[in-house]
């Protein structure tokens, strides 16, 4: 008997597990005729994509969390840094507005908004990162990082440069 209800817990669980939503694999292969080079990564922020580029007419496309009203923002810039798991040192601008944030959340940590792992970009406190909260992929939510699910920012820091060209695009 006992064995039977434990069978019947464990398929009780896979089931509710197969159920829940699960994350998907975000990105795909796209046409992309813009006159980028290839390794150059493309935000558009009124679509609330990123497109690394390919070459040859394709890129990879991925859905994104930008900046909300009144911290977006545009222009170019570089990858100058790349990290895994990356600690994070809330801004003065966000602990003004979250003043009970700790001065350091470390990598890994549950609370960290960082995620899985970060590029950042030449200047400024600019970010494409990770993220602790996914449901924020698709809308208007940071402070002025690219946000993106983290199994897509893994991806995308495998592909991208040291160095590589950004442009963020209204």
């Amino acid at each position: 008997m006992h064995l039977s209800r434990s069978l019947a817990a464990v398929s009780a669980a896979l089931l509710l597990a197969a159920a829940m939503p699960q994350p998907a694999q975000a990105r795909e292969m796209v046409g992309f005729s813009e006159p980028y080079a290839s390794g150059t990564i493309v935000v558009k922020t009124s679509e609330r994509k990123l497109y690394y580029v390919l070459g040859n007419g394709s890129a990879l496309r991925y859905p994104v969390g930008v900046g909300r009203a009144g911290k977006q923002w545009s222009g170019s810039a570089r990858i100058d840094g790349k990290q895994l798991s990356p600690a994070w040192a809330p801004p003065a601008e966000i602990r003004r507005d979250k003043p009970s944030l700790p001065s350091v959340i470390p990598g890994g940590a549950p609370s960290n908004p960082m995620g899985a792992a970060a590029m950042t970009l030449s200047g400024g406190e600019y970010a494409i990162h990770g993220t602790n909260q996914p449901s924020s992929i698709g809308g208007f939510v940071s402070y002025g990082c690219i946000r993106m699910h983290n199994a897509d920012v893994l991806d995308l820091y495998n592909r991208v440069s040291w160095g590589a060209p950004v442009v963020v695009l209204r």
